[in-house]
């Protein structure tokens, strides 16, 4: 597989780091804040100028652009074998209402600058290679989240994502048809031979470890629940202590609990509470009901399973220790995704020909790459951002680091394309 690399042309092969900053400084005006983030949310105008911007620029490439009937946009180079399935590359340009310049948009731009370098250089690949982009990936305007490559997957219906609306009643059909990309490719008709998908980190992981690539062996899964304590309601001076059905005071057992247990599962373990509701939330009575969020991950379906369980026990226990009614549901559930060893390995290839410094990283967070996992080989390139914020107006990357990061995804997407 790697005798491709024997030439001394490929072998030196490097993108235009330029250009690719260029890009996403271009592709970052459109929906700019002043703080200098983007807010370009899915299927507005704002997002349609993005749309139409990256497939200008495919076109400009000499790729042809397919678009499927939930948006998802595919920008194809030939190969000289079009009978093989496309080696794809890509993410998301839909940001959050508050959100940075490369979240999504560099996994796109990253695609798009592997091609041009291509062209640059006159190299033909055998089987295709395509640049994607998932449709309402980050899931601010309309639910679910990864709606695109969910509905590519078969994770829900096409039914299902063009009925859900934004908090002003608007449809995703009725956008996706006002915008001029309701396409009329059935989703997941799109063939895939492997899926490559590079990213800002999201967290500070290689910036604390002072690497440049991370490569990502897979991506967390998440159990999402619901907990509603329920006591009495009373008046804050006139109720002794030991009389007290004191809801805060028993979440307040429970949510340490939550740190504990990912902490006893490192080095993937996680544990948040990060929303509380308090009935009546008064100062002077003492809360009647208390619900709150737990959110828990971990890398594998057995310790992710350990958790829940440990989480469960320690719920009921409580329950029968203090005499107050808790209620503990599990709302929602993504299993963890393990990539696909030959991308992953063509990934690790690639940085060690190129001499960056690496190391593996599981993904904490959700990405596109986990829907595409389910029809294709998938994996994930990560780079440092700065001290790991994002879904944030200061969200922000070294020109070098994505740079490196695309010399990656080019090298890993022609070990598994091939060259003529």
């Amino acid at each position: 597989m790697n005798d491709i690399w024997k030439g001394e042309a490929l072998a030196d092969l490097r993108v235009d780091g330029k250009r690719l900053w260029d890009a996403l400084m271009e592709l970052a005006q459109i929906g700019a804040t002043e703080k200098g983030g983007v807010k370009r949310l899915a299927l507005t105008d704002l997002d349609r100028q993005g749309r139409d911007l990256v497939v200008g620029w495919g076109k400009a490439a000499g790729m042809s652009i397919t678009i499927d009937q939930i948006g998802n946009v595919f920008m194809r180079r030939d190969g000289t074998d079009n009978t093989l399935p496309p080696v794809v590359t890509g993410s998301h340009i839909d940001t959050q209402p508050t959100g940075g310049k490369f979240d999504g948009n560099y996994g796109v731009l990253a695609g798009l600058e592997v091609v041009r370098t291509l062209n640059d250089r006159g190299i033909r690949t055998r089987a295709p290679i395509e640049v994607a982009f998932w449709t309402n990936e980050e899931g601010s305007r309309f639910v679910p989240v990864m709606m695109g490559s969910g509905v590519f997957c078969g994770a829900f219906t096409l039914e299902h994502a063009y009925a859900a609306r934004d908090t002003e009643g608007k449809s995703v059909g009725e956008e996706l048809e006002r915008i001029g990309y309701k396409g009329t490719q059935v989703p997941g008709d799109h063939p895939i031979g492997a899926y490559f998908e590079t990213h800002i980190e999201q967290g500070p992981v290689l910036e604390d470890a002072d690497k440049v690539i991370g490569v990502v062996p897979a991506v967390m899964g998440l159990s999402w629940y619901d907990c509603t304590v329920g006591g009495m309601e009373a008046h804050a001076g006139p109720t002794p202590m030991h009389l007290r059905r004191d809801a805060m005071q028993v979440a307040a057992r429970i949510i340490p609990e939550v740190v504990a247990i990912a902490n006893r599962y490192p080095p993937y373990g996680r544990g948040t509470v990060g929303m509380m509701q308090v009935f009546p939330n008064s100062r002077n009575v003492i809360p009647g009901q208390v619900k709150f969020s737990i959110d828990l991950r971990n890398v594998s379906d057995e310790l992710l399973n350990t958790m829940h369980e440990e989480m469960v026990a320690f719920v009921e226990r409580t329950a029968a220790e203090t005499g107050l009614e808790i209620k503990l549901e599990r709302v929602s559930y993504y299993p963890p995704c393990p990539f696909h060893p030959d991308v992953v390995g063509a990934v690790r290839n690639a940085t060690a020909r190129l001499g960056y410094s690496t190391m593996d990283v599981v993904s904490g967070a959700g990405h596109d790459a986990i829907y595409a996992a389910r029809l294709a080989p998938s994996g994930m390139i990560f780079v440092p951002c700065k001290d790991g914020i994002s879904h944030n107006e200061i969200e922000d990357a070294k020109p070098e680091h994505l740079e490196a990061g695309c010399n990656v995804l080019l090298h890993a997407m022609l070990e598994r394309a091939g060259v003529v």
